[in-house]
């Protein structure tokens, strides 16, 4: 054996701390002299010995492990001889033993990444069915309100002559419904907005719902609540508004028709 690989075996126990004071004393010397090579072996088994800590809790050696373990003891007690050097095969086991562990954590991130995403996209798809029903219980709604015989037809003419007319049905129970195509469509930063007029004198006209058309120019504005009854109310009216809506007209009605 080699002065060099004789060093070499002293590594791992050093790493360890096991080595006696003598042996530590030469070890010492010969990295100090600048060996490339064990000092590269000794930064490697102190990565080992910190990953070994990380594990200490979970660690349970094996039956095989112990039997060998305990065949070594024997040996060693009936020969006389007390080794404070680990085998190889024993840093081979521990190094497995890291490898299964690393991958066990890897294998139980990606576990917990896939359960994740599943979630998220049970969530997407609740909410999206959710949304559904909403929509089709509208539509429900607005076609009750469109075919009932006890719905009152209101139409509302435009200020303009180059502008479509709307129709409004005004069921008392259920709501009020208004309809319309090819509506120009109002600036991005502003929308369509409802308002109710009062029979009452003097009484101001009430900001209802707000909406923008469809690209293809269709209008659909269902109020399932209106703030009053069709009794006290004299007309309808629809504003260009901000698009955050307002508590009163701030622009000429572009529609406006009477509830008779």
């Amino acid at each position: 054996m080699s002065e060099h690989d004789k060093f070499r075996e002293l590594i791992e126990p050093y790493a360890l701390g096991s080595l006696d004071a003598g042996e530590r004393s030469e070890l010492e010397a010969h990295l100090r002299a600048g060996c490339s090579d064990c000092a590269k072996a000794l930064d490697e088994a102190r990565w080992l010995v910190a990953q070994l800590a990380y594990l200490a809790p979970e660690a349970v050696p094996s039956e095989i492990l112990k039997g060998r373990l305990l065949q070594q003891v024997r040996a060693d007690a009936r020969s006389g001889r007390h080794s404070s050097r680990i085998p190889l095969w024993i840093w081979g086991a521990v190094a497995a033993s890291l490898l299964f562990a690393f991958y066990t954590a890897w294998d139980a991130r990606q576990t917990q990444v896939a359960i994740r995403k599943a979630n998220e996209s049970a969530a997407a798809a609740l909410e999206q069915q959710k949304h559904l029903r909403g929509e089709l219980a509208l539509a429900r709604r607005e076609a009750m309100i469109l075919t009932d015989p006890k719905s009152v037809k209101i139409l509302l003419p435009p200020s303009a002559s180059n502008m479509p007319v709307l129709e409004a049905m005004w069921h008392e129970k259920m709501g009020l419904c208004i309809t319309g195509r090819n509506i120009p469509m109002p600036p991005p930063n502003r929308a369509l907005q409802l308002w109710l007029i009062p029979k009452s004198a003097g009484a101001k006209p009430m900001p209802s719902v707000m909406l923008r058309p469809e690209p293809d120019g269709t209008f659909m504005m269902m109020v399932s609540n209106p703030p009053e009854g069709m009794h006290n109310v004299k007309a309808l009216a629809i504003t260009e508004e901000p698009a955050g809506g307002s508590p009163q007209p701030t622009s000429p009605p572009l529609w406006v028709g009477t509830v008779s």
